[in-house]
């Protein structure tokens, strides 16, 4: 499956809006996109996760690289609207307690 990156600014914050799947075959491409955004001082990145349906620990590996570059560059992340399946591999992991996650969904958990 792919993934679908759709970047949209306003104001101070850009969303990143995905929808697909994110393993090892997608990643890169997720990781060309997000990790630009987190080098422009001030800026808040949101990644919306709600039509993310997958992912695997090579995205995870992706989302722990714009954390670092966030804090490196006085940026920050927030990932937004996580489906309950990939919001547990971001909570075994233990993520969810460095990140700034909103797992709300619309239309529930």
């Amino acid at each position: 499956m792919n993934l679908t990156i759709d970047v949209t600014n306003k104001e101070k914050i850009t969303t990143v809006s995905l929808a697909g799947e994110v393993d090892a075959f997608t990643a890169p491409k997720l990781k060309e996109t997000l990790l630009p955004l987190t080098k422009e001082s001030g800026q808040t990145i949101e990644v919306d996760l709600q039509e993310v349906s997958y992912m695997d620990s090579t995205g995870l590996g992706v989302f722990i690289s714009a954390l670092k570059s966030t804090k490196e560059h006085d940026t920050a992340l927030k990932l937004i609207q996580m489906q309950e399946r990939v919001y547990r591999l971001f909570k075994i992991t233990g993520l969810t307690e460095i990140m700034d996650i909103d797992n709300t969904v619309r239309g529930g958990m």
